[in-house]
């Protein structure tokens, strides 16, 4: 009998011991670049099975992302498409810069559903008979961006202008590509690329030189200073478990 409190305490102290974790696990807001799904998605498992912390995931344009920010939306982490929205955010005081970081620099394709449509060279761009080309919209977009400085850059836009159908983010603009109603779209090169291969369809990567370098930007918002579940997500951005991820779905560093 004398045992049976101390085996009692001791099953005590473990069951304690198990549930200490989930008692220290947060949740935090993530207000994440349309681009960036898929990785995100991935890397947000990881990111709840390793820390026991939980991101609960938003995604759409980061030109919307700061005007809901600015008006007091409650996203502790912003994981944006350009670097100079989090450079603003900084500097109006709606995060702490002293966290902001390139967690991705990302890269533009030229791409259809079609294989064999989208040649190596993009030439498909000068050559082809298609009546419209998705682009997401350049003053929400950084992808959108892109996508007319390389048109720029290749004496296309004033031709290619009039054929544009505009997506309000690049997820739309991959739908309108993806479900035949543009046949080309500019989109990113995470949505159309899994694990180093193109999940479907032909393409062109578009040389890192024809536009400006879309770094992408994480900092902790004004909402997520003081949470232990966005300082976990930021440092779990840097480790190789989610670099890995990102590699995987074509970004570069």
């Amino acid at each position: 009998m004398s045992g049976f409190p101390v085996r009692s305490i001791l099953w005590s102290a473990l069951a304690a011991a198990a549930l200490l974790p989930a008692a220290h696990a947060g949740e935090v807001s993530v207000a994440v670049a349309a681009n960036f799904t898929a990785p995100m998605q991935r890397i947000a498992a990881q990111f709840e099975q390793d820390t026991g912390h939980k991101a609960v995931l938003s995604f759409g344009a980061t030109g919307k992302f700061y005007a809901q920010i600015a008006n007091g939306a409650p996203f502790g982490v912003l994981l944006a498409a350009d670097d100079a929205t989090p450079q603003k955010i900084a500097r109006e005081g709606l995060g702490n810069g002293a966290t902001r970081f390139t967690y991705a620099i990302g890269r533009l394709v030229l791409w259809s559903k079609q294989p064999g449509y989208v040649d190596a060279e993009g030439q498909v761009l000068r050559t082809g008979d298609w009546k419209h080309i998705a682009i997401a919209n350049p003053k929400l977009a950084p992808y959108g961006l892109a996508a007319m400085q390389t048109l720029d850059k290749l004496g296309l836009a004033a031709q290619v202008q009039p054929r544009v159908v505009t997506g309000e983010n690049i997820g739309q603009t991959y739908q309108f590509a993806a479900s035949g109603n543009a046949p080309l779209g500019f989109v990113a090169l995470s949505q159309v690329m899994e694990n180093g291969q193109l999940r479907e369809g032909s393409a062109w990567v578009v040389p890192a030189t024809m536009h400006a370098p879309i770094r992408q930007d994480a900092i902790v918002l004004q909402r997520g200073q003081g949470n232990p579940a966005a300082d976990a997500l930021m440092q779990y951005l840097r480790g190789e478990k989610a670099r890995a991820v990102i590699r995987a779905y074509g970004y570069d560093f």
